[in-house]
């Protein structure tokens, strides 16, 4: 329900970077002027429409991007000098879609299987056509994978909006992300993240069959989205604190908490949509099944990751780097232990954290561990920083690192390709400065919710019966707002 209360917040009010850029443009929002709600702005062009439109312009812009390389002739490393490479063109080639080869069936396919899927559905269709009409298949496929990728970051863009009411403009972060511009359709990562973003959103709206269902077939795009799962258990494992006036809950009583239910039937039915999906290919071609499992336990040190800067600033040389399996194992138990981390966070933070900043943490953390950090994935983080931390300021440090990488990571391309463009330390600068980046997103969150009082999600709901708008059953029936000696659209820091 929109009435004058639930009032949208207005970011040059409230973010002090979006404040001084306003100056240029008569200064923020008097407070004066008649108040936005969520339904309610210009005649037609509402902050939710607005972003919508962006979002659409960005996407476009990013088809242009790309546009040099969507014929597939890909002579004298143009994929590289026009910064347009991309694996959905690459692969059709790769996956012998181009031969009308069924995903699984086939040819063993390096992705899980409804990314597989996914390639197939609109594949096969192109190969059946153009077996039969004179077109450049390699375009049509790298155009209708575009057109529906383009579909999936506009949803989640609708979703985004959908859970910050109140704050619709932190969406245009996602739409106006650098990394949107250059990325969106270099691989499918759109699928998982439209997936994962509808599973926190279901989750939201106290629909936890849907969100586990919706996580469980992200995990069946990528594998990222099941670490969502992780802030929903741990969130309802967390100790109920006792309110005033109330008793404290007895230990026997932990099976009957409400919190419990809904988490278990969101990881129960994420478990079944991932069978549903996976199943019938395992049983009928496990060979071809596992080749992402394989892929994964084989591949050695990625171009950018933490271990390969690590490799560089080695001055011994050690052939340990080389070591596949024990890199492989020492990144995941690196991975356990920020997962541990992350669980005690959420489980002793004296204000229980929000769902959207534990999702950032765990994704991240995965990320920054992990030993193969290819250029979309940082796509991944970009939804639930903007849940999380819907800062101007740290968001476009962030994005002016990932930008720096992206254009170092095509020389790095050029180089390997034999055509040297610069030396190798550049390209592991870049690497750093992303690295460091993003280690700083992850610091500036877990602060938030060290200090709810610095949360500026949180203080925007403060007067709500929702005070993580991405809760939904983790919300308690009654609890008091968050004490802070914040205003609401006083100028936050950092």
């Amino acid at each position: 329900m929109s009435d004058v209360r639930e009032h949208v917040v207005s970011p040059s009010v409230e973010d002090p970077f979006v404040h001084g850029l306003s100056q240029a443009i008569g200064g923020p929002r008097g407070e004066h002027a008649v108040p936005q709600t969520p339904d309610r702005g210009g005649r037609f062009w509402t902050a939710a429409r607005i972003v919508l439109a962006l979002t659409c312009l960005m996407l476009a812009l990013h088809w242009v991007q790309k546009s040099p390389c969507k014929d597939g002739a890909w002579a004298d490393y143009k994929q590289y000098t026009h910064f347009c490479y991309t694996d959905v063109l690459a692969l059709y080639y790769a996956e012998h879609l181009n031969e009308g080869a069924v995903p699984y069936v086939d040819y063993p396919v390096e992705y899980p299987v409804l990314t597989g899927a996914f390639m197939g559905a609109i594949g096969l269709p192109v190969h059946a056509f153009g077996s039969k009409n004179d077109i450049n298949q390699a375009e049509y496929f790298y155009n209708a994978n575009a057109l529906v990728l383009s579909v999936f970051a506009v949803a989640t863009v609708a979703m985004i909006l959908s859970l910050r009411r109140r704050r619709p403009w932190d969406a245009a972060m996602f739409a106006l992300s650098p990394a949107l511009l250059v990325t969106a359709t270099v691989n499918w990562d759109l699928l998982a993240i439209v997936l994962a973003v509808a599973g926190v959103w279901f989750w939201a709206k106290r629909y936890p069959v849907a969100a586990g269902a919706m996580l469980g077939l992200g995990m069946a795009a990528k594998l990222w989205p099941a670490f969502l799962f992780l802030p929903i258990a741990v969130l309802a494992l967390r100790p109920v604190r006792e309110l005033p006036g109330e008793p404290g809950n007895s230990l026997t009583d932990f099976w009957r908490r409400r919190e419990l239910g809904p988490a278990l039937l969101a990881v129960a039915s994420g478990a079944v949509a991932w069978a549903v999906v996976n199943v019938p290919v395992m049983l009928t071609h496990y060979d071809n099944w596992k080749r992402f499992l394989d892929l994964n336990t084989e591949r050695g040190i990625d171009w950018g990751t933490s271990w390969y800067v690590g490799r560089h600033f080695d001055p011994t040389g050690a052939t340990v780097w080389d070591n596949v399996p024990l890199v492989t194992n020492v990144s995941l138990a690196l991975f356990a232990v920020c997962c541990v981390g992350i669980a005690a966070l959420g489980l002793l933070a004296k204000t229980p954290p929000r769902v959207a900043q534990l999702a950032f943490l765990v994704v991240a953390l995965f990320l920054i561990t992990n030993k193969v950090w290819s250029q979309q994935f940082t796509l991944w983080m970009l939804p639930l920083l903007v849940l999380a931390r819907p800062k101007w300021i740290s968001f476009l440090v962030w994005q002016v690192a990932e930008v720096i990488y992206f254009l170092a990571f095509y020389g790095e391309l050029m180089t390997a390709s034999g055509k040297p463009v610069f030396p190798e330390g550049v390209f592991v600068l870049a690497a750093s400065i992303r690295l460091i980046a993003v280690l700083a997103l992850v610091v500036l969150v877990v602060r938030d919710i060290l200090r709810p009082e610095l949360d500026v999600v949180r203080r925007t709901y403060a007067d709500s019966d929702t005070p993580d708008p991405d809760g939904g059953p983790l919300n308690p029936d009654s609890a008091p707002a968050v004490v802070t000696d914040a205003v609401p659209g006083r100028l936050a820091t950092a």
